[in-house]
């Protein structure tokens, strides 16, 4: 399993429509073959740190998905709404191995 966490910089003044961006993209991982943990948005006090993080079953099959982008309809309008509000100001990607603790 391949976990890919996102860390963003976000505009806060623009969440709701970052929430629309990461609603889409949670669907989106979801129904190509991937598990969405969800986004972990800022709570308390001024922020404009946001996370995601989601997993596919090996690195090849997060690869299949990537070739979606910018040609799948759906996938391009996520984008669009990222692109077109400005919510988001920069982001970085991690690729990350899970320890998960052992099922009870």
């Amino acid at each position: 399993m391949i976990t890919c966490v996102v860390e963003y910089v976000i505009d806060p003044a623009k969440i709701e429509a970052f929430e629309a961006f990461a609603g889409s993209w949670m669907e989106l991982v979801d129904r190509h073959g991937g598990t969405h943990h969800g986004y972990f948005l800022p709570s308390e006090g001024a922020s404009d740190k946001a996370l995601a993080l989601f997993s596919f079953p090996s690195l090849a099959a997060y690869e299949q998905y990537r070739t979606l982008f910018g040609v799948h309809p759906d996938f391009v309008a996520a984008d669009r709404i990222r692109d077109e509000s400005g919510c988001v100001l920069r982001y970085e990607r991690t690729f990350m191995r899970p320890l998960l603790p052992p099922a009870r």
